[in-house]
């Protein structure tokens, strides 16, 4: 293996742990050491991303769940930053259980700690720009089960430098506003912590994700109402499915199958549970507000009845360098959070593999091919559970973009 640096910072790299359009990250070892870090390796000087993590720095990484730059050098023409060494990201973890849905309890847990970390990261003025399900990571989930911290600040931005029209955030993840080109701050990480919970709920996409047209319909669909064409005003219109479909020469389906948050509610649940259930729907629908002035911030989403209401409870840390997650205990009265709580002993389910079909891009791509203008049939008893991992893949390939 490689060395990838010279003395005093000789690193030997044991395995490379992926890759995308910023360079390689690598699974690096201090000779001489028993220290294992994980090394992003890129091109040129990456001064930008060196300097947001040297920002980060100035708050505690562990207390506000973010990943913790070690060290940063040159090892010839490339710059390598060295950083602690995580388990896995949510996207690699979802996939490999066949994106089977998360309970609420586990998902209550990741919530927490990714909004404390927007508190953190507002808390020194600096947007990520990037969350979604591959920038989430666990940190060890054999012991410490969804324990998790945000990385990469590869695109990340001060609010101030934030321009209007930028466009910025993986597609799927793209807060309405960058969408639409309006002005931006910190509410747009928001609403992609939002979208990756609801995610993590679900088990799929719950708009289409293959096209900023289909994600705009569905935005539209689900947040607004349409008014009559002789009411007198003079209002933007969104094209038919059919006529995206002339313009772009791609088979759009004009059926939604997802109308309204309210669907995510289950019938059949004990009152307890759904309760809990009716919480966490709330808590999306405040992140995920098309109004950016209207998204609920991070100080306001702690507070929320879904992580205070009868069940949290603060918990100090058995030790100053092992960070606080969520801990839930059965109380009688609310408490407010004056630290950060401790996690839950959270169970994994078993999982089980979905019987294979054609993904939807594959769908697509067959209709136009033989010249079919018929929608798509789908069943819909298996439409919740339809191949996520054939979504992921397409979102692999457009995670390897930088917007």
């Amino acid at each position: 293996m490689a060395v990838v640096a010279k003395s005093p910072r000789e690193r030997k790299v044991e395995k490379f742990l992926g890759e995308g359009s910023f360079g390689r990250v690598a699974k690096c070892k201090k000779l001489g050491t028993d220290k294992v870090v994980a090394i992003k390796i890129v091109s040129g000087s990456a001064q930008t991303e060196i300097n947001l993590l040297k920002e980060l720095s100035k708050i505690d990484g562990d207390k506000h769940n973010l990943v913790k730059m070690v060290d940063c050098f040159r090892y010839k023409s490339y710059t390598c930053i060295a950083m602690e060494l995580l388990d896995q990201s949510l996207y690699d973890f979802m996939r490999e259980r066949y994106n089977q849905p998360l309970t609420v309890e586990e998902i209550k847990t990741i919530a927490w700690q990714m909004i404390v970390a927007l508190k953190g990261l507002e808390s020194i003025n600096l947007v990520h720009c990037d969350i979604k399900l591959d920038n989430i990571m666990l940190v060890d989930q054999v012991s410490e089960p969804f324990r998790v911290k945000l990385i990469d600040f590869g695109v990340s931005d001060k609010i101030t430098n934030m321009r209007t029209g930028c466009l910025m955030q993986n597609m799927v993840y793209r807060a309405p506003e960058v969408h639409l080109g309006l002005p931006l701050d910190q509410r747009v990480d928001m609403w992609s912590l939002g979208y990756v919970l609801c995610v993590l709920y679900t088990g799929t996409f719950i708009h289409g994700w293959d096209s900023e047209y289909d994600i705009i319909r569905a935005m539209v669909n689900i947040f607004f109402t349409k008014t009559e064409e002789n009411s007198g005003k003079k209002l933007w219109k969104l094209d038919t499915p059919l006529q995206q479909s002339l313009k772009t020469e791609k088979l759009v389906s004009d059926r939604f199958d997802f109308w309204s948050f309210d669907q995510l509610i289950p019938d059949h649940l004990e009152a307890a549970k759904k309760r809990e259930v009716e919480q966490f729907v709330d808590l999306l629908k405040r992140m995920l507000m098309m109004d950016p002035s209207k998204r609920i911030s991070p100080s306001e989403a702690l507070r929320h009845p879904f992580f205070t209401l009868g069940r949290m409870q603060p918990t100090a840390g058995s030790n100053n360098t092992k960070p606080a997650a969520v801990e839930v205990h059965q109380q009688h009265e609310a408490t407010q959070a004056t630290n950060v709580p401790q996690r839950p002993a959270a169970v994994l389910q078993e999982s089980h593999k979905p019987e294979k079909k054609p993904g939807r891009i594959q769908q697509q791509r067959d209709a136009i091919k033989n010249h079919q203008g018929a929608r798509r049939k789908r069943n819909p008893a298996t439409q919740q559970n339809r191949d996520f991992g054939q979504r992921l893949q397409t979102e692999a390939e457009i995670r390897r973009r930088r917007f």
